[in-house]
């Protein structure tokens, strides 16, 4: 599912008017840097952070290009965004706050635009984009099939919470509250019918190593391809959550080898177990993820 290009298991938010910040997440093991033009920037520090972050996209050399999270498109901080950072052939864009389908295409002539004017290739710029920041955005996820540019969905919990008039999106015992837990399983369905790789949110305390390696695993499980990170030191416990472990390789093999070596079987027995053809797509997923990953 998804694009074969879009592989990134950690991608790491970084705020785009600090360049030190920047500098150092560069050195990290983060598949993608994520540059934030949005919330991470002052509304009085958005015009110097274009600026910084474009001139750190024209420092990269080499295919691995940073993608950047720009304003929302019903803001004055979005055109002014894509015009500074088009020309610096980011590896895509991250659009917050999406209502609809038509937000992306609104984003796909914009970009076209641009891309023409700066001689970038038209069309190189992808996308992902956060897709239950708004209450309207619940309603549309199912609606991004063929979508122009998207390549993946992630979800998030904070704006959508404070745009129904919540006061807390998590109930007493720290989970998530039932909105909030639906807008997550919205996530994952919606990148399953548009066939592109859903993305797991934040986990907003970076101090709590045992808690993320805890919700990186579970999003594993469910479905998720990656996870987005706030700070460095949330990259390698990312990282190992979504990579396939030699154990869960060597399972997997063995049921793609057992179905190839008897074609035409709908039902085998593997150590006691009935399996079928779910299982066999799920094990052929896991050594081309391994593959991928090396």
């Amino acid at each position: 599912m998804g694009s074969d290009r879009f592989s990134a298991r950690s991608l790491l938010f970084v705020p785009g008017d600090s360049e030190r910040k920047m500098e150092k997440a560069a050195g990290s093991a983060a598949d993608m840097l994520l540059l934030d033009l949005e919330d991470a920037v002052a509304e009085s520090a958005k015009p110097a952070a274009r600026g910084m972050v474009r001139a750190f996209l024209d420092s990269r050399t080499g295919d691995s290009r940073p993608w950047v999270r720009i304003n929302a498109l019903d803001t004055v901080h979005a055109l002014p965004d894509l015009a500074a950072i088009v020309g610096g052939r980011p590896g895509g864009i991250m659009l917050p706050k999406v209502r609809s389908r038509g937000d992306i295409e609104r984003l796909d002539n914009y970009l076209s635009a641009l891309e023409a004017a700066a001689d970038v290739a038209i069309g190189s710029t992808r996308l992902i984009i956060v897709a239950t920041e708004t209450p309207e955005a619940l309603f549309a996820i199912g609606t991004y099939r063929g979508a122009p540019r998207l390549e993946a969905m992630t979800w998030g919990a904070e704006d959508i919470a404070t745009a129904i008039g919540a006061l807390d999106n998590r109930r007493d015992d720290g989970a998530y509250d039932h909105l909030y837990q639906m807008a997550r399983s919205l996530c994952l369905a919606g990148a399953a019918a548009a066939d592109v790789v859903p993305i797991e949110t934040i986990h907003g305390n970076f101090r709590d190593a045992a808690g993320l390696e805890r919700v990186a695993a579970q999003a594993r499980r469910a479905g998720f391809r990656g996870m987005m990170a706030i700070h460095p030191d949330q990259v390698d416990p990312i990282n190992r959550a979504f990579t396939p472990s030699a154990e869960e390789v060597a399972q997997a093999r063995r049921i793609v080898d057992l179905f190839a070596a008897n074609p035409g079987a709908g039902t085998l027995g593997l150590d006691g177990e009935m399996l079928d053809v779910p299982h066999l797509k799920r094990a052929q997923a896991t050594v081309a993820l391994a593959a991928r990953l090396g």
